[in-house]
């Protein structure tokens, strides 16, 4: 017998393979192929992440239309999607389509389920096709644990308003610098760089460690050849700092000081009582994207204020 619930939607999310994505570039697999062998690489590889994928999606679906009215929306759509106040969201892939995902919902849990465990770390994908089963009555009936998480939110002196859940990036859509005026608890800097990075708890393993890893190697390498070089380690990790932490980290990269620009406020926390403001000072370029999602973004051209802080509502992974 069905528990089918016909009032009940289930919003399932996938994305294109990377065959998917070379077919579309190429229009056939044969000439998609013909591309990866004269590059030398492995095309089997494509093949046997696009079935793996293709199985996980089919046997999901199957799963999950026996508990409501299934959508299938895949990831470029999402922006355009307005989600029902009682949706369940499913999403099957990796973790950065969880977070592109996430900053999306207003408070529906999302599930996320691993498509492939041997390839993808999984650490937003705690589940697997198979439990889908067991886990979706779970959440109807209100069973299942949901974690909280922390979003960053950016919001501009026109009313505009972009989420992020593992970073936002504040600067120029090329390689120019940025410039911008920045204003955080009462302190003020003019400067130029290659951008803000404004990260959440969530997102502190990825971009934001790179960028702490990498400062920590230019610290230990200066250590090496002064006198303090018995300091052997440098601690890049910033204690406490999870997903439910109520507060986000930024970092200015590659700040260049001049006669008009300065570098002292280029680190440092964010909370509800303490936002960072930053108006623009490009002409043309500038920008605010989150999650590494360049085609979804805020123009952030000269004169134009935006606050960054904690956003309003949070990310509810079930888990």
């Amino acid at each position: 017998m069905s528990d089918r619930n016909h009032t009940q939607k289930i919003i399932l999310i996938k994305r294109k393979t990377r065959l998917e994505e070379l077919v579309v570039r190429h229009h056939t697999i044969s000439q998609a192929q013909f591309y990866i062998e004269r590059l030398g690489a492995d095309f089997s590889d494509y093949l046997i992440e696009d079935e793996i994928y293709r199985k996980a999606i089919a046997e999901v679906s199957n799963d999950l239309s026996a508990f409501g009215r299934l959508q299938l929306i895949e990831r470029e759509h999402i922006q355009q999607y307005i989600f029902g106040k009682q949706d369940i969201v499913v999403v099957v892939g990796q973790d950065g389509l969880v977070a592109n995902t996430l900053k999306y919902l207003q408070e529906q849990p999302l599930i996320g389920v691993n498509s492939d465990p041997v390839r993808f770390d999984g650490h937003l994908l705690p589940f697997t096709t198979k439990d889908i089963r067991v886990i979706v009555p779970d959440v109807l009936k209100n069973r299942r644990q949901v974690k909280e998480v922390t979003l960053a939110q950016a919001q501009l002196n026109d009313g505009q308003v972009l989420y992020g859940v593992n970073d936002l990036f504040v600067g120029r859509r090329t390689h120019m610098s940025a410039r911008y005026h920045l204003t955080i608890n009462q302190l003020s800097e003019q400067q130029s760089s290659s951008g803000i990075i404004i990260s959440t708890g969530l997102g502190a393993t990825g971009w934001f460690r790179s960028v702490l890893a990498g400062a920590a190697g230019i610290v230990r390498g200066e250590m090496n050849q002064s006198a303090h070089s018995s300091v052997s380690e440098w601690n890049v990790e910033v204690n406490d700092f999870t997903w439910q932490s109520p507060y986000l980290y930024f970092t200015v990269r590659e700040p260049f000081p001049s006669q008009t620009t300065a570098t002292k406020l280029v680190f440092g926390q964010i909370h509800d009582s303490k936002p960072l403001r930053i108006t623009s000072q490009m002409p043309e370029d500038g920008v605010i994207f989150s999650d590494g999602v360049e085609s979804d973004y805020l123009a952030f051209n000269s004169g134009v204020e935006a606050t960054i802080g904690i956003a309003n509502r949070k990310g509810q992974l079930i888990v």
